[in-house]
């Protein structure tokens, strides 16, 4: 028996009134998610029609589908009556949008290959709207070159994702695979729609962004580092683009792809992180959205610490790693007319990002709560409070993707003002 509980997150789903969106429900445990998924959905005033794969059907009842969303559920390809009063063409284009949600391997391997041997294919063949994955499959499944390619070749194809999380598995495993919660599906569903940053709005201004953890190394084969996933920062980076700006991204190590005309350099330690950034000097705005580690070994060895019966547990000295926002933002002839940091905590969220907002020097501090019953770092969304010197603007849930254009569209406006530390309730 499963026991579900909804996160009590508030999401801007402002965007979602009056948009129609076409689920369709691979087959997979976390295809029960999907119900919740509808209710959301329903709820935020948008409707839903919803395409059942065979597979699909196995895991959630057709009949629980069209309860939820107030429509039959669609299954098969062939059937006439439906191909007399709509067809698989005009479901697919009637759309605003195309979810699916869980998306398997099988189903990714079908798109990407451009497969049409079922509803759900061909519907997704035949669309000319945009599309949303939420992929959801064993670990080993998620990490196989064959799934890699294909999620590349989506990506390439303009297709959109969510997920997938880190997590426990039905199989008993645990690590990458684990669908998106549904609350995440819908923040980033929210965003697709949001209104994007004025192009041009950024236009001749230099915007520096780190991005990513660092690796402090230990050994050849250890190091120190968080679970940063660099998400936030690469879509900062690539939402400044889109608005015109040159951006420099400093970006840590990251399973990701580089943002489209963005100067990327690629860095390890905090070390290398600093003097990178002081070398893309000067710039308008300096976002630190990296999670730079807080200490590194004193010093690395050459060679692997071996772990030998009867030894001791070695000894790691540590020491403090340079600051780099507290740098940037207390530069004496170089500062960026903004700098911008942000904080990722566990507890008494905003009274420590407020005292390291002072403490850093920086003009503004984007906040999130990381703790276990709110979430963990590398998620695609996020609850994000914003701290200026007028006080704190409370965000909602929204994916990262949308944060990074609610940003840059802050930051346009308060330099076309000239007035950086902008008052939080604007």
């Amino acid at each position: 028996m499963y026991v579900v509980v909804i996160k009590a997150m508030v999401t801007d789903t402002s965007s979602l009134s009056g948009k129609r969106i076409l689920l369709i429900i691979g087959g997979g445990i976390a295809a029960y998610k999907s119900l919740l998924l509808i209710r959301l959905l329903n709820g935020a005033g948008a409707s839903v029609r919803c395409i059942l794969t065979r597979a699909g059907a196995e895991f959630v009842t057709p009949l629980s589908v069209s309860a939820l969303s107030g429509d039959k559920a669609y299954i098969d390809l062939f059937d006439l009556t439906d191909e007399h009063e709509m067809g698989h063409i005009e479901l697919s284009r009637d759309a605003d949008l195309l979810v699916v949600a869980p998306a398997t391997a099988d189903l990714m391997a079908r798109m990407a290959t451009g497969q049409a041997n079922d509803l759900a294919s061909t519907a997704l063949l035949a669309t000319d709207k945009p599309v949303l994955c939420a992929p959801a499959m064993n670990v080993r499944m998620w990490e196989h070159p064959a799934s890699r390619r294909n999620m590349a070749a989506l990506r390439q194809d303009g297709v959109l994702f969510v997920g997938p999380e880190e997590g426990d598995m039905a199989c008993g495993e645990y690590g990458p695979g684990r669908l998106s919660e549904p609350e995440d599906i819908l923040a980033a569903i929210s965003s697709v729609f949001v209104r994007k940053t004025t192009p041009g709005a950024l236009s001749g201004r230099h915007v520096l962004v780190t991005s990513g953890p660092t690796h402090e190394p230990i050994d050849p084969v250890r190091y120190i580092a968080n679970r940063s996933s660099g998400k936030q920062g690469h879509a900062i980076a690539q939402a400044a683009a889109d608005a015109g700006a040159d951006v420099t991204l400093i970006s840590g190590p990251v399973n990701l792809g580089d943002p489209k005309g963005v100067r990327v350099v690629h860095v390890e330690t905090a070390g290398q992180m600093l003097e990178a950034t002081e070398d893309a000097l000067p710039a308008d705005i300096a976002i630190c959205a990296a999670a730079v580690a807080d200490w590194r070994p004193v010093s690395a060895t050459n060679s692997k610490i071996k772990k030998t019966a009867g030894t001791e547990v070695p000894e790691l000295q540590l020491t403090e790693n340079p600051d780099i926002l507290k740098t940037l933002a207390n530069h004496p002839t170089r500062r960026p007319q903004l700098v911008i940091g942000f904080a990722a905590e566990t507890d008494d969220v905003l009274k420590h990002a407020q005292e390291k907002r002072l403490r850093k020097g920086a003009d503004w501090l984007l906040a999130n709560d990381v703790s276990e019953q709110s979430g963990v770092m590398g998620g695609d969304s996020n609850t994000i409070h914003l701290i200026t010197g007028a006080g704190v603007d409370e965000w909602p849930l929204m994916s990262k993707q949308a944060v990074a254009e609610r940003l840059v569209a802050r930051l346009a406006s308060a330099l076309e003002d000239g007035t950086p530390k902008i008052d939080a309730a604007q």
